[in-house]
């Protein structure tokens, strides 16, 4: 497969701006992966195509708030930080991006909040964009932490829209979210509502949560043709020997195992052993999925509607049939599903 193959007639004004007013009222195109058929449905239907002891995993990293803006000693020059991941507790190292990063070399020191509340000392280059930051602050670390993510902005993508809102803070975030150090969110899951899982609990579907700490590699530009040359950013995933133990039992007794987004999926098929059974497992993954590929673990995937060229839309395209979803991709414009981080859901059966 080639990179030109994930693009479809796609505009600005399909992607959802705001997420729905209750989380489990979005819009759900199912499509049966064997028959090509599709039916539109409420995500609050999703209960109907599942029975007791069918299992859902879903993620529950927790996002928190990356984006910092800050000023560059003596100059003053305006600066905004993406907090990636903290790389040392005690030395309050923090691997970050800048903007702009051509002015920000070893030894600047950058300062965050009124009265320079927060400063930081840039102490090496990672990439062209990528700086490690040593945070000063003479409190303890609890106090530091929550300087830091008070001054911190809710990281939604810039594509969604430039202005972060007050709703965001609790709308880019699952329900669930327990597990701290995603700078994306999860979005699949962002459909379930505290009802939904209730509703759950009654019909007797099952629940288990693995970890997976999704990254800004979730937004990178694939930019080479053969997509056999893409190489994924590593994000770190967790996988108790409950979640795994869940899982094993669900496909042991013929019950259906749902993957609630990509990033789940990615896991799953990280952690897989030869006989089709997982492993529980802390680790790294840079695992990247797209047709053909032969999935071992999950019977049916929740997703969102995902941008051209993206990998996202690449491992969709991998689990539903590459055909098959194209075409459900043409269907879900012409009747008007939101697509993008807040649009509507997408069930493959």
């Amino acid at each position: 497969m080639k990179l030109s193959q994930y693009g479809y007639d796609f505009s600005p004004e399909m992607l959802a701006k705001h997420p729905t007013e209750n989380r489990d009222e979005s819009r759900l195109l199912v499509l049966d992966r064997k028959t090509g058929a599709i039916e539109h449905r409420i995500f609050k239907d999703i209960l109907d195509y599942f029975e007791e002891k069918d299992l859902f995993v879903f993620n529950n990293t927790k996002v928190f708030p990356a984006r910092l803006y800050g000023n560059k000693e003596k100059t003053g020059a305006e600066i905004e930080i993406f907090l990636l991941r903290e790389l040392n507790r005690e030395l309050r190292l923090w691997d970050v991006l800048v903007d702009p990063a051509r002015k920000i070399r070893i030894g600047n020191k950058l300062f965050f909040g009124e009265d320079d509340v927060l400063g930081a000392e840039v102490i090496d280059n990672t990439t062209s964009r990528g700086r490690t930051l040593r945070f000063l602050y003479d409190g303890s670390y609890e106090e530091f932490k929550e300087t830091l993510y008070r001054m911190g902005e809710t990281p939604l993508p810039r594509w969604v829209r430039e202005k972060v809102e007050p709703e965001d803070a609790e709308r880019y975030q699952t329900i669930y979210a327990e597990k701290e150090g995603a700078v994306a969110a999860p979005t699949a899951g962002m459909h379930f509502s505290k009802h939904l899982m209730r509703r759950m609990d009654i019909k007797g579907v099952d629940k288990a949560f693995i970890t997976l700490h999704a990254g800004l590699g979730n937004f990178r530009t694939v930019d080479v043709e053969d997509l056999s040359k893409h190489k994924m950013d590593s994000e770190q995933f967790f996988v108790t020997e409950e979640a795994a133990e869940a899982v094993n039992n669900a496909k042991r007794s013929g019950h259906k195992v749902v993957s609630v987004g990509t990033t789940v999926m990615r896991t799953l098929e990280t952690v897989v052993s030869t006989n089709g059974m997982i492993n529980a497992a802390d680790g790294w993954t840079n695992k990247f999925i797209f047709h053909p590929y032969e999935f071992t673990v999950a019977d049916a995937m929740v997703t969102n509607l995902h941008l051209p060229y993206s990998t996202q839309l690449m491992m969709v395209a991998a689990f539903g049939g590459y055909d098959r979803v194209m075409e459900t991709y043409r269907v879900a414009a012409k009747e008007g599903y939101r697509f993008g981080t807040y649009g509507d859901a997408m069930l493959i059966l």
